[in-house]
């Protein structure tokens, strides 16, 4: 299977890098999770060589991240790669199977943060609370978002903003339009 649309190998390897590193995992433990060599692990990392489809499934179900998070960007002009995103290169993340679009603002996963543009689509909701081990800060752009954060309930408009702390929580858009909502996440999770 040809994997033309696999996103640059320019950044693939560091990417992969950064979730390893994120979640604390070593080479040596990944790499027996995989059943891949530690030396293909570490030219994976490097660009040296390129995981097949199956491979990359199974590092996205190893980090917990959609497999999207690894297609879909756009060839980005050389000076701008790694500083500047522009709306047509934006990598895409998940499939908006609950109501929630996302798209990856910034330029990789190598900073010790990631910003995101979520689109919450109208009367959509996440069911259970999730946690997460990430400090995070939303700013609502545009439309309403309920978020519960542990037993709270908060109902947020254009302009206001939040943050979450390793606290479970879900959301929820109650009303008829989308919800936008610029959302930084430290450690990156995508």
């Amino acid at each position: 299977m040809s994997l033309d649309f696999l996103k640059s190998s320019e950044t693939l390897g560091i990417d992969l890098r950064t979730l390893r590193k994120s979640r604390g995992i070593t080479l040596v433990e990944l790499s027996k999770r995989l059943g891949r060599s530690v030396g293909w692990l570490s030219q994976v990392e490097r660009d040296i060589s390129s995981p097949n489809i199956n491979e990359l499934r199974n590092l996205a179900k190893e980090f917990n991240v959609p497999l999207s998070i690894f297609f879909g960007k756009s060839k980005a002009k050389k000076k701008e790669i790694g500083r500047i995103v522009r709306k047509s290169t934006r990598r895409k993340i998940g499939g908006g199977e609950i109501g929630l679009i996302e798209e990856l603002l910034s330029p990789d996963l190598t900073d010790d943060f990631e910003v995101l543009r979520s689109v919450f689509k109208p009367n959509a909701k996440l069911e259970s609370f999730l946690t997460r081990p990430t400090q995070e800060v939303g700013y609502v752009v545009s439309g309403t978002l309920i978020l519960w954060i542990g037993s709270d309930k908060f109902e947020l408009a254009p302009g206001d903003s939040f943050r979450i702390r390793g606290e479970q929580f879900k959301w929820a858009n109650p009303s008829s339009e989308n919800a936008v909502v610029i959302w930084v996440i430290a450690p990156p999770i995508y």
